[in-house]
């Protein structure tokens, strides 16, 4: 890979504009680049008319391994810590629903972008965990989003043991809207966007700000 691969991929049919995360060398690792290349297209789609519903996945399986610790390890962590917490605010505060399919696991930061997510489908065989308590962190930034999501006894069993648990229990603790089979993933993630374009646009927006007011406060 070189320095100016793109990460963040965007394109745009029939109302939904798709942003894909394709960074494999790092598993999708909160990258400065990929988060800004993020930024940019999802600044886009909330610019662009013709975009009704945006969705949000990734290129292979994986969805996100959570910060790119290469570059905390120089020195980067305030900076990254501070990205992330904009990028939930951007995904909460997006005028368009965002709908998150994922296909593969979700670790750590990457769980910050699940939870502000509007929607998220994801197959049965989705993981996810969060890891930090077993790197001597604690999961503060994507706390903002997450805790306002589960429920307390799971947020103190998830944060607290940094176990992995699966799709079913990610939908019993309201981390994820639906799991479906792997090989109904796409077509469950085609029928939440069909719904959605049946409403007006400024419906959903401002139903948007409702429902996130109180993550926001």
């Amino acid at each position: 890979m070189t320095e100016y691969d793109e990460l963040v991929h965007y394109g745009v049919e029939d109302g939904v504009a798709t942003i894909t995360l394709d960074s494999p060398h790092n598993r999708n690792a909160l990258s400065r680049q990929l988060i800004n290349e993020l930024f940019a297209r999802l600044e886009v789609a909330a610019d662009d008319d013709a975009v009704r519903v945006v969705v949000l996945r990734s290129a292979d399986r994986v969805f996100c391994s959570g910060a790119d610790l290469s570059e905390a390890a120089g020195g980067s962590m305030t900076e990254g810590a501070g990205a992330l917490v904009e990028l939930q605010r951007v995904i909460l505060t997006h005028p368009k629903p965002v709908v998150t399919r994922l296909a593969g696991p979700v670790r750590a930061g990457g769980l910050g972008i699940v939870a502000s997510s509007d929607l998220v489908i994801c197959s049965d065989e989705v993981t996810f965990a969060l890891t930090e308590s077993r790197l001597a962190l604690a999961p503060a930034v994507i706390s903002l989003t997450l805790i306002p999501r589960l429920t307390s006894r799971a947020a103190y069993d998830v944060f607290l043991s940094g176990r992995g648990f699966d799709a079913a229990e990610a939908a019993a603790m309201g981390l994820v809207t639906r799991s479906v089979p792997a090989a109904d993933l796409d077509s469950a993630v085609e029928s939440a966007c069909a719904d959605l374009l049946k409403a007006h646009p400024q419906g959903l927006r401002e139903t948007k700000k409702v429902l996130s007011r109180d993550i926001l406060a």
